[in-house]
């Protein structure tokens, strides 16, 4: 029986580079949902490694029929994990890589904080959902800072019309901001769970549990209340330059959850 014969290997085509006539420029194009490890400054232990969900996208010009999904792997596989200082050069190089003007990198992750409860002191590590948005394009970078606070919020209207008790629930704050200098997670976590009814603790003992109860008695925020605190608190802070806020109630006591926005540019920022 004779050996095989040697072929030469077939020449691939390339469709996604071939020319496209609908004259159509897409914004964003590439890969989402990708998990990846990141590397996260923390106000008490300095660094904190986490996991990250990940998006990469380009804008794909109007000639060109699709992009290159693998380059986007192959860019990210360059580093072993991801820190705040790289996205910029992340950036630079998806558009070299995928010959692109505008270049995309959305990244969430949780970031985990140690709350002690507010009376016995009872220690527990709180999740918190943060993470970054960035572009850079035309010579311009961009990056927005986001994140989600799990808080309470107690009912005025509640609270001023029932002869005993008031209802309340779990709020979520989300945000996103631009600064002109770096600002601590753990600050905006905290600033967000001083304008609500009550903050939220991974552990509770009775003595705390009675503290929570009265505080946010004392403290009753409609979700209109929250937004407005939590506006006047960014306002104040002059590293803040930028801000969207919306507030979400998961109702206690009705089929739908409340909810509330905003959205500001600073003045001379």
């Amino acid at each position: 029986m004779s050996p095989p014969t040697q072929t030469e290997p077939r020449l691939l085509a390339d469709v996604q580079s071939q020319a496209d006539t609908r004259n159509v420029t897409i914004d964003k194009v590439g890969v989402s949902n990708i998990r990846y490890p990141v590397r996260v400054r923390d106000r008490t232990r300095e660094m904190q490694h986490t996991i990250a969900t990940v998006n990469l996208f380009v804008e794909l010009p109007h000639h060109f029929k699709g992009t290159h999904m693998s380059r986007f792997l192959e860019v990210l596989g360059e580093y072993d994990e991801i820190t705040a200082s790289q996205i910029e050069q992340i950036l630079d190089h998806l558009r070299e890589r995928l010959e692109a003007e505008t270049a995309h990198l959305e990244i969430e992750f949780p970031y985990f904080m140690t709350k002690r409860a507010p009376v016995t002191g009872s220690a527990g590590l709180m999740e918190f959902t943060c993470g970054y948005h960035a572009t850079k394009g035309g010579g311009v970078y961009d990056r927005i800072v986001t994140l989600r606070v799990p808080v309470t919020t107690l009912c005025p209207c509640s609270k001023e019309i029932a002869e005993r008790g008031a209802h309340n629930q779990r709020g979520i704050v989300s945000v996103a901001l631009r600064s002109r200098g770096f600002v601590w997670f753990e600050e905006l976590i905290e600033t967000i769970e001083g304008c609500a009814s009550c903050a939220l603790f991974p552990v509770l003992k009775r003595e705390d549990e009675k503290w929570v109860t009265e505080r946010a008695y004392d403290n009753p925020r409609f979700v209109e209340d929250l937004l407005r605190e939590v506006a006047v608190a960014f306002e104040a802070d002059a590293r803040i330059t930028y801000y969207r806020i919306s507030v979400e109630n998961q109702e206690s006591i009705h089929a739908h959850n409340a909810y509330a926005s905003l959205e500001r540019h600073k003045a001379g920022a």
